[in-house]
């Protein structure tokens, strides 16, 4: 069982950068590949970024490619989204997920997930 809290949304400026945290609970955290998936409103959940057990590999959309970078600390059970050169269509609100068994886009594969944090770009 891991339990997820997703930390670190606000108001930020078209241009600017934030920093996501998203903090697991469970033994087992370092046993999952972790992903971060968003959604606006009147859209469905789309896939972000997501990083391997082991922080070796990762995968991001192309969406967000060069702007947005994902990382993990498992000493503190924790993974990160930095985002940076932020834009009005990144207003979403932002959840982190946990998939032991692969390292993937697929929203249905993961197991856990957060209740989510806010991010608002103002143009």
């Amino acid at each position: 069982q891991v339990q997820l809290v997703e930390s670190g949304g606000g108001l930020v400026q078209a241009g600017g950068s934030l920093r996501l945290s998203c903090a697991a609970s469970g033994r087992t955290f370092s046993r999952y590949n972790m992903g971060w998936f968003r959604q606006a409103p009147g859209k469905e959940r789309e896939f972000v970024a997501a990083i391997s057990w082991s922080g070796g590999s990762t995968l991001y959309a192309d969406s967000v490619k060069g702007r947005f970078t994902m990382s993990r600390d498992n000493a503190k059970n924790t993974v990160y989204l930095q985002m940076n050169s932020l834009k009005p269509e990144d207003t979403a609100v932002y959840y982190c997920a946990a998939d032991f068994n692969r390292l993937g886009q697929v929203r249905m594969a993961y197991d856990y997930w957060g209740q989510g944090t806010q991010v608002t770009v103002s143009s």
